[in-house]
């Protein structure tokens, strides 16, 4: 039976995963939020690889607050680069194959086809650079590795865009929405499958990939999709904004080629709209 850690398990990405666990009975899961692993800790990593042997490391951990990090570099970077390269570590030393996820922030924006992975990055905020350094730290350290790029990511669980419009809606609220930035929402579930499928399958397919639902969108033509299946549509007023304003600097463009994945893993990737209603039906 494979062993599988599941670090930041208390994050939406994680919470997806262990609801997938629940049917996994060949698999032994050993899910840990920061309370119980702290990732940016050598002595926590060696702790728990040295209890048992592992055979998967998923890390979901991640600083994620793309504004608060412009302020809270150390941090992003503590927790998205020097913890990521801690985990590599162990992971090399233990012979355990690493799942970590990234993000299309890496990029910056400018381009007018969707990026592939070999595509040159140049993030424009601390969130993306910290990001892309994690990345650069598995690729130099460990060979049995899996790099997901994703993009938007969504779902029942966590603080998230598709649970903030239906809560909004449940207010009757204005709402104005940007049509700056385009992208793909991802629905978190999905990935989460992707992974475990990986796992179950024991691809060796190692690399970076893009993940992200099929399909590209504005953050105003996402919500207004997410209000069209909930039939709120009437108790939203949802206005187009082209200047809104924030701290950290966001891609205008960054949707991901899924060429390398599609081919690599034999996955089908369901449209972000069919994605959104398939989260709807299913809460």
């Amino acid at each position: 039976m494979k062993t599988v850690l599941v670090t930041g398990a208390s994050g939406q990405l994680g919470k997806c995963i262990q609801k997938l666990a629940e049917k996994e009975d060949t698999i032994d899961w050993l899910f840990m939020d920061s309370s119980e692993i702290d990732i940016t800790s050598t002595s926590d990593l060696s702790m728990c690889f040295g209890n048992k042997q592992i055979d998967y490391c998923i890390n979901c951990a991640a600083y994620t607050n793309v504004e608060k990090a412009e302020s809270d570099k150390e941090k992003a970077f503590s927790i998205n680069a020097e913890a990521v390269k801690n985990l590599a570590e162990i992971c090399q030393k233990h012979k355990t194959v690493l799942i970590h996820i990234s993000t299309d922030y890496v990029f910056d924006g400018t381009s007018t086809s969707h990026y592939k992975e070999d595509d040159k990055t140049n993030p424009i905020n601390v969130y993306g650079a910290s990001k892309l350094k994690g990345e650069q730290y598995i690729q130099n350290t460990i060979g049995y590795h899996f790099i997901f790029r994703t993009s938007w990511l969504y779902s029942e669980y966590g603080h998230n865009f598709y649970k903030t419009i239906l809560n909004k809606a449940a207010e009757n609220a204005t709402l104005n929405i940007t049509t700056a930035q385009k992208g793909t929402p991802t629905n978190a579930n999905h990935l989460a499958e992707l992974l475990v499928q990986i796992i179950k399958e024991e691809n060796e397919n190692y690399g970076l990939y893009h993940y992200s639902n099929a399909g590209e969108t504005t953050w105003h033509g996402f919500a207004k999709e997410i209000l069209r299946v909930s039939n709120k549509c009437n108790e939203v007023i949802l206005n187009e904004d082209n200047s809104y304003k924030t701290i950290a600097e966001r891609p205008e463009y960054s949707v991901l080629d899924k060429t390398k994945l599609k081919t690599n893993f034999e996955v089908e990737v369901a449209s972000w709209q069919d994605a959104v209603l398939e989260l709807y039906n299913n809460n």
